[in-house]
């Protein structure tokens, strides 16, 4: 096997699936190309001459331009190669459309069937702070809980602290509310307290006229305030809530029921080869058993949003796929930032030169279903499918952004590593067997087996196999170890 890829056959650049030399020649294309540069694993480099000002194909797109002549065999990465993106594009609909020709399966999980047809794939018992100023007595509950209570039937108990609900205005206290309302009603809980302090902006009352319905028998609410001892109080809540929790069972489930959300993070040379493919096939597999898939970080999506627009079910999908991008541009010109600050230095390091070279790789994890819905941000899933999310590429903003939106799962694939986790299973998909092997104790499954000759189709059935185990109960990395989180999406000013 050639220890480099030409992805697409219009492509001038191939990538190094290991480390190669100056000097070592290599054919491509019936050609034979003397490297020039030593060429790191994941980066990439020209199998043709390219002039001045012309563009760099990857992925069979342009991944941005020569900013310098780049003889064959010469490294092409941020010093000879610029970013061809404009803040503003004039979009046009050209519909796309893949028949996905994907046969049903008669697979399940099992899963915890809930309020309203909803279903979790964990039962856990969650403390929601309406504000941060009641995070430490919202902990000592929790504590107690672990301490005093006999709760084997529980997955975890947590409160998830955060540092908002006061202090806000407009448009970003509405999110702020949107978000720990979603996060109160998520069927990963069979139990949730919602905890107040009483004199936030945040009102109970507003808080429950943005839950609009919920389960009655699931959720408890406190005013610390209005209490005299507010972790006594929340520990006798906490304690109803436990006990009627101990009948829940797992039932069989159908895979129609499986709300799944689509996250890269710490994206190498790799990520668009390997783990966002495998991600992508996955997406077409589960829209197909009647599921769905949620795809955000929308400043990623810049520079491949023509794919997805082009998916769109419809001309209002592609309307307001449209607003999803343009929106976020005026987002950043509103904070004075420049829109095309990406990829990180992390990503740079793996081989990724622009944002068109990222935003080709990331969007890959959305498969070639066509796109039926676009969410704002917090909002419930409505249409089964192939869903974007309106939220930024921030890793845990965008992990827990999906989980609002009602994914009981999120699928993360990264080419450098993470530890982190979201408040639902956050499963971490390694683009390269290095990886996996070096940090066992974050990755839960090796994509990187794709570049040693393991088929995407064998490797696709075993990454069914081990989303319904989890699915179904098995814990991911980040779940044994603790390591979970909610981070909202704040976006205005603080009083």
């Amino acid at each position: 096997m050639n220890n480099y890829l030409k992805i697409n056959k219009i492509d001038n650049v191939c990538v190094a699936l290991a480390d190669l030399k100056a000097g070592t020649a290599i054919v491509v294309d019936g050609r034979e190309i003397t490297l020039k540069n030593d060429i790191a694993t994941g980066h990439k480099f020209a199998i043709k001459s390219l002039a001045e000002g012309e563009n760099v194909i990857k992925y069979g797109f342009p991944v941005g331009h020569a900013t310098t002549s780049i003889e064959a065999g010469e490294h092409v990465h941020v010093h000879n190669l610029k970013t061809n993106l404009k803040d503003d594009l004039e979009y046009t609909y050209r519909p796309v459309r893949t028949d996905l020709n994907i046969a049903r399966s008669n697979l399940k999980f099992r899963g915890f069937r809930r309020y309203k047809g909803e279903v979790g794939l964990r039962n856990e018992l969650w403390i929601v702070p309406t504000v941060g100023c009641i995070n430490g007595q919202a902990q000592a509950i929790v504590d107690r809980v672990k301490r005093e209570l006999d709760i084997p039937h529980i997955d975890d108990v947590r409160v998830y602290t955060h540092n908002y609900g006061c202090s806000q205005l407009g448009d970003d206290h509405v999110n702020t509310r949107r978000a720990l309302a979603a996060l109160a009603k998520h069927p990963n809980a069979g139990g949730v307290l919602v905890m107040s302090l009483g004199c936030e902006n945040n009102q109970q009352a507003d808080f429950k006229r943005e839950m609009g319905e919920w389960d009655e028998s699931r959720v408890r609410f406190l005013i610390s305030q209005e209490v005299e001892d507010e972790v006594e109080t929340g520990f006798l809540l906490m304690k109803e809530l436990a006990e009627r929790m101990r009948s829940d069972r797992r039932e069989e489930m159908p895979l129609s029921a499986l709300k799944i959300g689509l996250k890269c993070g710490g994206s190498d040379g790799f990520s668009g080869i390997t783990a966002n493919p495998l991600v992508g096939r996955f997406s077409d597999w589960l829209v197909s058993q009647g599921g769905s898939t949620v795809l955000t970080e929308v400043p990623e999506m810049f520079g491949a949003e023509t794919i997805l627009m082009n998916r769109a079910a419809n001309s209002e999908v592609f309307d307001e796929t449209v607003h999803l991008i343009n929106d976020f541009k005026d987002y950043f010109r509103s904070m004075g930032q420049p829109i095309y600050e990406n990829p990180s230095p992390g990503n740079k390091a793996g081989g990724i030169s622009t944002l068109e070279d990222k935003s080709l790789g990331c969007t890959q994890k959305g498969g070639t279903a066509e796109v039926v819905d676009v969410l704002h941000y917090a909002e419930p899933l409505k249409q089964h499918g192939l869903n974007l999310l309106n939220a930024p590429g921030n890793d845990l903003v965008a992990a827990s952004a999906l989980a609002l939106s009602g994914c009981q799962m999120v699928l993360f694939t990264t080419g450098r590593g993470t530890p982190f986790g979201s408040f639902v299973p956050t499963m971490k998909i390694s683009t390269n067997t290095r990886l996996y092997d070096f940090k066992r104790n974050w990755i839960d499954f090796n994509a990187g087996s794709l570049l040693e000759g393991e088929s995407m189709d064998t490797l696709l059935e075993r990454f069914i196999g081990y989303v319904i185990s989890v699915a179904s109960g098995e814990k991911l990395k980040h779940e044994i170890s603790g390591f979970k989180e909610i981070a909202i999406f704040k976006s205005g000013v603080t009083l």
